[in-house]
C-alpha cells in the first residue's frame, strides 16, 4: 500500500492538475481518492480541514508524513516520488515553473469569476471586478500565444500540464468567452495536449 490519499473534487482544476501529473508519473493507481471533499469560502462543506487548515483541495495525506498542499507542492512530491522528470533540469526548469505559475494565475482569476456569480448576492455583483479578472486571463493567453508556442512544442512538463488544465477549465466554466478567438497556435496545442490519456481521464463532468 502506498498510503497516499487525495482529497478530491471532480470540478476542481487544481485537483485535476494533480491527477494528470499522477497519471503521467504512473502513480495514479496508487492513490486513494476521497470523493467530493470540497467546500467554498462561505461553507467548508466536506473540505479536509483537519488535514489542511485552509480547507482546500487538493490535499494529499501520507501514512509516513504530514499532509501536503497545495497543487504545486503535491505535484512536486509526486514527481520526485516517481522520478518522472516532469520538472525539467537547467534553464528549462524555470520556464516550466513560470508557465505553471501563469496557468495557475489564469485559474485563480477564472475561479474568482465563478465565485462572484455563485457566492455573492445578485444585488452585489460587481461586473467591473469580473471583467478585470477576465482581462488578466486574456492578457496571459495573448502572451502564451506570442511567446510560448516553441516551448510548448517540447517534452511534456508541469508547465504544460498546468496550462492544459487551465484551458480545460476555461472551456468548462467560461466557454462563452471563447478564449480561442485570435489564438490559432494555442488552440492547436490545446487539442494535442487534451488528447493525452491523462487529460482525457480527468475531464470534469458536465456542468
Amino acid at each position: 500500500m502506498s498510503g497516499l490519499t487525495l482529497y478530491h473534487s471532480p470540478t476542481s482544476p487544481y485537483v485535476r492538475k494533480v491527477m494528470v501529473l499522477a497519471h503521467e508519473a504512473g502513480l495514479f493507481d496508487q492513490i486513494t481518492l476521497v470523493e467530493n471533499a470540497s467546500g467554498t469560502p462561505l461553507d467548508n462543506g466536506a473540505a479536509p480541514i483537519l488535514a489542511n487548515p485552509l480547507g482546500k483541495v487538493p490535499t494529499l495525506t501520507r501514512s509516513d508524513g504530514a499532509a501536503l498542499y497545495d497543487s504545486r507542492v503535491i505535484c512536486q512530491y509526486l514527481d520526485a516520488r516517481a522520478g518522472a522528470g516532469l520538472y525539467p533540469e537547467g534553464a528549462r526548469r524555470w520556464d516550466a515553473l513560470v508557465l505553471e505559475a501563469t496557468a495557475d494565475g489564469i485559474l485563480d482569476a477564472a475561479l474568482l469569476m465563478v465565485y462572484e456569480a455563485r457566492l455573492r448576492p445578485e444585488a452585489l455583483h460587481f461586473a467591473p471586478f469580473v471583467e478585470g479578472q477576465w482581462t488578466k486571463i486574456d492578457r496571459a493567453l495573448d502572451v502564451i500565444e506570442t511567446r510560448w508556442i516553441a516551448y510548448l512544442a517540447g517534452p511534456v512538463c508541469i508547465g504544460q500540464i498546468a496550462l492544459g488544465c487551465a484551458l480545460g477549465y476555461l472551456d468548462f466554466r467560461h466557454a462563452a468567452r471563447d478564449w480561442r478567438a485570435s489564438r490559432p497556435q494555442l488552440t492547436g496545442w490545446a487539442a494535442k495536449i487534451g488528447a493525452r490519456d491523462s487529460l482525457r481521464a480527468t475531464q470534469a463532468p458536465e456542468a
